[in-house]
């Protein structure tokens, strides 16, 4: 299970950076943000959020199987509202359309992936 853990973490760092390669060097967006002054959101901020955000949903989900039998659902449902709420602050702190869809775009890659992929490896209920 853990090997599949690892997995999930790895493919949504892989899919985020790739998804930024798309949308940063290959199409030419400038990925900035407002957040705290104004940030370019880089390749290696964007494989290093992805992992601490991905290691973060495994250990509330490890948590969850030790503390309730319906561990799956309710991780899911705390990950789906998780990820839809990240999307505000792309859409507020994203500087121009492209940066604001492009942001957005890499949260919801990286959520769809680690919700997806994680729940898969969650331990089912006896």
């Amino acid at each position: 299970m853990r090997g599949r853990r690892f997995g999930v973490v790895g493919i949504a760092a892989v899919a985020a950076l790739a998804d930024w390669i798309l949308l940063a060097p290959v199409a030419g967006l400038t990925l900035t943000a407002r957040q705290g002054g104004i940030q370019h959101i880089g390749a290696a901020a964007v494989v290093v959020s992805t992992i601490v955000v991905s290691l973060l949903g495994w250990a509330l989900l490890a948590i969850l199987e030790r503390r309730t039998r319906r561990a799956r659902t309710t991780w899911t449902v705390i990950a789906t509202i998780v990820c839809v709420t990240s999307l505000g602050s792309p859409l507020t702190n994203g500087i121009g359309l492209g940066a604001k869809l492009g942001l957005a775009s890499l949260h919801l890659v990286v959520g769809a992936i680690v919700i997806l992929g994680l729940r898969r490896t969650a331990v089912k209920p006896c």
